[in-house]
């Protein structure tokens, strides 16, 4: 997540000071990423280095010190706004769990994949009650658990596969790890606009 961007999102509305900013990001992120005021500040001071805020004049760093968005800022943020995020597979530290399971002596990879199963269903089932008991008008909370449920969901069905896969692979020739992992060189890459 951008913090950054999502400073600036919150200053197109209007001026406001750190601590509020701090206070407005939890709220909005229906209060499941505290943030911490120390971060709000020098997230702020490289917007301003960078010319996207401007503060009120004063030298002194206080909690009162007001911060407006810039012209540029305001076009930053629409850009980061209409750009797509990043589809790149990141490096998900389960699946390396998995994979380097496969070839360490004695670990029973299916168990450890129910074992992570179980762990991910328990935090949806949490999820699903942080939903069940919000406000009927907290839009920020439920779509904040409706997004971590269904990417919990997501990494369940994975784990599903994954469990399949290593049931069925023949016992007496083990797979090199490095191999069941999809050569994405050979898939066209996006090429980036010259400039």
């Amino acid at each position: 997540m951008s913090v950054r961007h999502a400073l600036l999102a919150l200053l197109s509305e209007g001026p406001k000071y750190g601590l509020q900013l701090r206070d407005e990001f939890e709220a909005r992120t229906g209060d499941v990423w505290p943030l911490n005021v120390g971060q709000v500040y020098t997230t702020l001071q490289r917007l301003e280095r960078d010319s996207f805020v401007e503060s009120d004049g004063s030298d002194e760093p206080g909690p009162q010190k007001h911060f407006r968005i810039t012209t540029a800022g305001s076009s930053e943020l629409s850009t980061w706004l209409r750009t797509p995020s990043d589809t790149a597979p990141p490096r998900d530290e389960l699946v390396i769990k998995v994979l380097v399971a496969l070839r360490v002596p004695g670990v029973d990879v299916s168990e450890l994949v129910q074992s992570h199963r179980r762990h991910l269903i328990e935090l949806m089932q949490r999820y699903t009650r942080l939903k069940e008991d919000a406000a009927e008008d907290d839009l920020a909370l439920t779509l904040v658990a409706d997004a971590e449920i269904y990417r919990l969901d997501s990494v369940i069905r994975w784990l599903d596969s994954a469990d399949a896969r290593l049931k069925r692979r023949p016992r007496s020739t083990p797979r090199d790890a490095g191999t069941l992992a999809p050569t994405v060189a050979s898939e066209p890459q996006p090429t980036r606009a010259r400039r």
